[in-house]
């Protein structure tokens, strides 16, 4: 059995564990070792909704199909009420729920449903500043002219509702907010800002700045690996060869970077020491966008070997020293993930996107797959 499988069944049989722990409740990140649950209220709960569709993708099993589409009921429930919705993560929530019901079952209420998710991210594009608001109501005080690099995650449901529908204005918003991201929030150092702020009458670029990184000029680990990933998404829906370029610069400068065992820490500019808290996270997401990446470089591509080696040497290295494989009482997959280490919430933890995108990472590396939930149709 190959590692990669191996890591796939111990997660396959923490997900079925979960299944029962967590009934109709989403776990978000951990304390002492349990994840914290919620009724569908977080910005996180599609990644449960996301890992139940891989496990029964993998398995066939109806066990993970009817918790799965229990899930989607529930934000059908939360699209309704408009519950917890005044955010740009809407991506994030349909395209790894319903929308996945959507590709493995021809759901058409999951298509719709999704569908109305794409709707309600576009409510959030600023025509004035020309980009989608992070964070809060328009007009907002403080996050009225804010963007965050996770957004390039979310524009997927954009690209996507524009190939359902042929309505063109679902992909311009998501281009223009591409665009605005490479220029704003990449450095020309290949780094990143995680937030970028404007001026909402105008769009005039005011600073950069963080929100969960060590300072407003570092580079917040997980910020980059959303970069790496939504850029090679952005180029697989447009073709346009600046995006492809950006998240080869963005991943060229988070593998340069590894630390010696190959999983990063928080952000690559906070002091190391003994007690400097890691991502595993960070190096589980830009495994997945890895992936990604390297499945629009050419065979011959100078860097393609830089870019697998890294692949390998991190999922190596989270499997080996990461994962909770010889736990089979643990709820997470992955440990010493972080929230905010700069809040102190959940600063060295489980957490349900690391998970998630762990083992997204591992069944396309096991099975070959391309997208998941994001690029397939």
């Amino acid at each position: 059995m190959s590692l990669w499988k191996q890591a796939i069944e111990d997660a396959v049989q923490k997900t079925r564990a979960n299944i029962e722990r967590y009934g109709v409740l989403f776990p978000h990140v951990s304390k002492d070792g349990k994840y914290l649950l919620n009724a569908n209220s977080e910005w996180t709960d599609g990644f449960w909704s996301g890992m139940l569709w891989l496990c029964y993708e993998y398995t066939q099993d109806d066990i993970f199909k009817q918790a799965a589409e229990r899930t989607v009921a529930s934000f059908r429930n939360r699209m309704d009420e408009n519950k917890a919705l005044d955010h740009h993560d809407i991506g994030f929530l349909y395209s790894l729920s319903s929308k996945a019901q959507w590709i493995l079952e021809q759901d058409e209420a999951a298509k719709q449903l999704t569908l109305e998710a794409a709707d309600k991210l576009m409510a959030r594009y600023r025509p004035k500043g020309r980009y989608i608001q992070a964070w809060g109501r328009e007009g907002d005080e403080k996050n009225g002219g804010r963007i965050i690099i996770d957004c390039m995650l979310n524009l997927p449901l954009l690209y996507w509702a524009y190939e359902q529908t042929g309505n063109t204005a679902y992909r311009d918003v998501a281009i223009i907010h591409a665009d605005k991201s490479r220029r704003f929030l990449v450095r020309g150092d290949d780094s990143s800002y995680h937030t970028f702020y404007f001026d909402p009458e105008n769009g005039e670029s005011l600073r950069g700045g963080t929100h969960q990184g060590y300072g407003d000029g570092s580079t917040w680990t997980r910020g980059q690996a959303w970069g790496i990933y939504g850029f090679a998404l952005s180029y697989y829906y447009t073709k346009n060869p600046q995006y492809l370029e950006t998240s080869l610069r963005l991943a060229r400068y988070f593998l340069e970077r590894l630390p010696e065992d190959d999983v990063v820490y928080w952000d690559f500019d906070a002091p190391v020491n003994a007690e400097t808290k890691r991502d595993s996270s960070a190096s589980a997401i830009t495994s997945a966008g890895l992936l990604e990446l390297l499945s629009h470089l050419p065979a011959d591509h100078p860097e393609r070997a830089f870019l697998e080696d890294g692949l390998q040497r991190s999922m190596t290295s989270l499997v080996n020293n990461y994962a909770t494989i010889g736990q089979p009482e643990a709820e997470g997959l992955l440990e010493h993930g972080s929230y905010s280490v700069r809040a102190g919430n959940a600063p060295d933890d489980y957490m349900i996107w690391g998970d998630y995108y762990y083992l997204e990472a591992l069944m396309r590396l096991e099975k070959g797959v391309t997208g998941y939930w994001y690029e397939r149709a």
